[in-house]
């Protein structure tokens, strides 16, 4: 296991006056994404290769992006000072932890999981393209990044912060304080608030942009990107046999729905009721969020507790019999989509094959070494181990 932190705090900090990578900088200094999708005009839901993306919801300066980066990876987030939002979305792992359920407060170590901690129900899923979505979390329960900022923040099984110690951590800071003013063009007399935060969190993951994969050059025509098998795995992606791409349309590969797939729970847990819980809906018992395929390959393990480890699992769930893995007690309206196909393992392995072409890590961001509040950064995650109830330990 390899953490490397950073606790040395810098004299000096300046926040960027240029876009990301992908955005342009307008007359009124905004970054607007710039990408060769917004010249189509396919209907919506179309799931073709060429289909034009969603509305991308951002509309903030350079400045507000880079300071929602140094409060991305800066535990001064948490009530105990210990964890940022990095620890559940590091880059390294892609933008996700690599642990079946994520960690939240008084967890033993930093990034990793050990026996005692306190699990999460859920895994964490990547943030890439977040800032397309109007569905967020796994039981779709927020509407925006800004919505969304206050689950993590102010549950006590995660972060385990309040809105007051929150403003008073940040106003107790002089180097936020000039930060905030600098981005947001403050006076000196306006106060740091939470809605402040969560305004640059959410400019900084709205410029999380995922859409130059080997898959993005085949859909707009070189087919030279995609081998033959990844071609093949292609087609068995869109057919009506597997009908994946009807819930996991393109170009985002995912219809931000909420459906039910019968997936199975972490063995251990208690069945999972997804977005009955949320919307208070029978119907939508056992449902969760269609999760993004960009970096798939990247994100093990799999489903909304992490209960599959590869995707040669998920595949394997999916080519299985409908509902195959749902609780004898349980009653669910699986998704009319959910079939059993019955592929060919040749068919099994092209899919796996396509699903690779997906990845692309090109505008990662950079993880600082510090930040404003001289607390340690988790800078080079390259692992996570996770120590299971016996001892043993599984990577």
């Amino acid at each position: 296991m390899a953490i490397a932190l950073s606790g040395e705090l810098s004299d000096s900090y300046s926040l960027s006056d240029q876009c990301p990578p992908s955005f342009e900088k307008l007359a009124d200094r905004t970054c607007e994404l710039r990408t060769l999708y917004q010249f189509y005009n396919s209907p919506p839901g179309f799931g073709g290769l060429r289909t034009p993306l969603p509305k991308h919801r951002a509309s903030f300066t350079p400045e507000q992006i880079d300071l929602g980066r140094y409060l991305f990876f800066d535990p001064i987030l948490s009530r105990d000072k210990d964890l940022s939002c990095a620890h559940c979305h590091h880059p390294e792992l892609g933008l996700s932890d690599g642990l079946p359920q994520s960690i939240g407060a008084g967890g033993t170590g930093i990034g990793r999981a050990r026996r005692g901690d306190t699990r999460l129900p859920r895994s964490a899923p990547t943030l890439w393209n977040v800032g397309f979505l109007t569905s967020l979390f796994w039981d779709g329960r927020a509407a925006s990044l800004q919505e969304q900022a206050h689950g993590p923040l102010f549950s006590e099984k995660e972060m385990a912060n309040s809105p007051q110690n929150l403003e008073t951590a940040f106003n107790d800071n002089a180097t936020y304080r000039e930060l905030f003013r600098e981005a947001f063009r403050l006076d000196q007399s306006t106060p740091l608030t939470v809605d402040l935060v969560i305004e640059a969190l959410a400019a900084f993951q709205s410029s999380l942009i995922s859409l130059n994969s080997r898959y993005d050059r085949y859909a707009h025509g070189d087919e030279s990107a995609l081998t033959t098998q990844e071609q093949i795995g292609h087609t068995v992606f869109r057919s009506f046999v597997t009908r994946c791409s009807q819930c996991h349309i393109p170009p985002l590969f995912t219809n931000q729905q909420l459906a039910v797939s019968g997936a199975p729970d972490y063995p251990g847990m208690e069945f999972d009721p997804g977005a009955q819980a949320a919307f208070d809906s029978s119907q939508l018992r056992g449902a969760f969020r269609v999760p993004t395929l960009r970096n798939v390959a990247l994100t093990a393990p799999y489903m909304h507790s992490g209960s599959l480890p590869d995707l040669a699992s998920v595949v394997d769930f999916y080519n299985a019999e409908r509902g195959h893995a749902v609780p004898a007690a349980e009653q669910l309206n699986i998704h009319w989509h959910i079939v059993n196909p019955t592929l060919s393992p040749e068919d099994q392995t092209a899919l796996i094959a396509f699903l690779n072409t997906l990845t692309d890590e090109t505008n990662m961001p950079t993880i600082p070494t510090t930040v404003p509040s001289g607390l340690a950064v988790v800078t080079a995650l390259s692992k996570i181990v996770d120590e299971n109830p016996n001892g043993s330990k599984e990577k």
